[in-house]
């Protein structure tokens, strides 16, 4: 992929200290620290290190990157490393996916609450599939499933969701045989629909009651418990959305589709057209005209709030395993799901699962191809001089 011509970088390094002045007193740490590291991501300002090759001995000087995990060019390599850690977690059967969303008239208290709010999301959407998958009526197996935290829509604006992607089937009671889902799109979505929104209204009901639900600001209202509980009604009698995809095939199919979720930020560098005039233009996809391409224009400093609502709590995990995939579990489960599949299959053996990444975060060199190695680092004091001695 060509590097993009404008970054949120070159944003934030033009418009950052006037947005500051704006917002400085309702940002937090978390989203003052991912402000600073976006705007001296690979600058001089963190340093760099000088590479050589291998084979032609070409050498350059290169800056070091923020490591962020909200900065649109620092995800490439850690989503390759994630990639690369879940190649033999992965089972030689079709992949299904399925979206869980929350009505937008909740967006107020993930903005207060975010931590409680996207921990809920993630453990009501999994439990709902867990317990829908278990039940004999609908697929009667134990399941496993991959989640991913998204909480931005294509305009930048708060939109909570999370991205589930389950192997097709699971075990059976007795973990004897491997259960095939009789469904084209795995589990049926409405009885998931009315299954989660009954488990996420009843899981804030309940942090309401106990009073670990703050309500400030613009959900300050949400505070009395008459006005609270008539949302909740108001939210309990419409259909709430749950989208799933017919499966999509088998191990490597799902590594390219992961790829495509698992570290992305709320827009990439390559969405970006134009920064003129203090105006911010990128490309969007408008869902409610069936995905089509099109273009939204905003001020940089609205820009720049819409971009950093989406920075999340210290240290919180935003992909999760639930079911035979959780941690505890994942190794013996894996395992005996790749023993039971291969049964059905007479003549083979079994085996790890070989699966490799197509792409590689090894940089390589831009006069032979060959691979480039770290040979001096610098720190920031030190880079001017290194770049001064450099191109003499």
């Amino acid at each position: 992929m060509t590097r993009p011509t404008l970054e949120v970088a070159d944003i934030l390094r033009a418009q950052g200290d006037r947005f500051l002045d704006r917002y400085r007193s309702s940002f937090d740490f978390q989203q003052l620290k991912a402000f600073r590291a976006i705007q001296c991501c690979r600058t001089a300002a963190l340093g760099g290190h000088r590479d050589a090759c291998q084979s032609c001995g070409y050498q350059t000087i290169s800056y070091n990157s923020c490591r962020n995990r909200h900065c649109p060019k620092c995800q490439a390599q850690a989503r390759e490393r994630w990639l690369a850690a879940r190649e033999r977690e992965l089972l030689d059967t079709s992949y299904f996916h399925v979206v869980f969303t929350v009505p937008h008239e909740l967006n107020v208290l993930a903005l207060e609450n975010p931590r409680l709010f996207y921990d809920l999301l993630f453990t009501a959407s999994a439990q709902t599939l867990l317990e829908i998958a278990s039940d004999p009526k609908h697929l009667g197996a134990e399941t496993g499933v991959i989640s991913i935290l998204h909480t931005w829509g294509q305009n930048l604006l708060l939109h909570p969701h999370i991205h589930c992607v389950l192997p097709g089937g699971g075990f059976s009671p007795d973990h004897r045989r491997w259960v095939r889902p009789r469904y084209p799109f795995f589990l049926p979505v409405k009885v998931l629909s009315r299954v989660f929104r009954g488990k996420f209204l009843a899981g804030l009901k309940r942090l309401h009651r106990r009073k670990k639900l703050p309500c400030a600001g613009p959900a300050a209202t949400l505070a009395d418990r008459q006005q609270f509980a008539q949302l909740l009604r108001r939210l309990h009698r419409h259909d709430w959305v749950v989208y799933a995809k017919p499966a999509f095939g088998g191990p490597m199919q799902v590594l390219r589709y992961l790829g495509r979720y698992t570290h992305r930020v709320a827009i990439s560098n390559h969405r970006l057209l134009a920064f003129e005039q203090e105006r911010v233009t990128f490309r969007r996809k408008d869902y409610a005209r069936g995905g089509r391409q099109g273009q939204m224009t905003l001020t940089a400093t609205e820009f720049l709030r819409r971009f950093f609502l989406h920075v999340l709590p210290k240290g919180f995990v935003r992909i999760r395993h639930f079911g035979f995939l959780a941690n505890r579990f994942r190794v013996s489960r894996l395992a005996l799901g790749r023993q039971l599949l291969l049964s059905n299959l007479p003549g083979k053996q079994a085996h790890p699962q070989e699966v490799r990444s197509e792409s590689s975060s090894l940089w390589h060199c831009p006069r032979c191809g060959a691979s480039m190695i770290v040979i001096q680092r610098f720190t920031a004091t030190e880079i001017s001089a290194c770049i001064y001695f450099d191109s003499s």
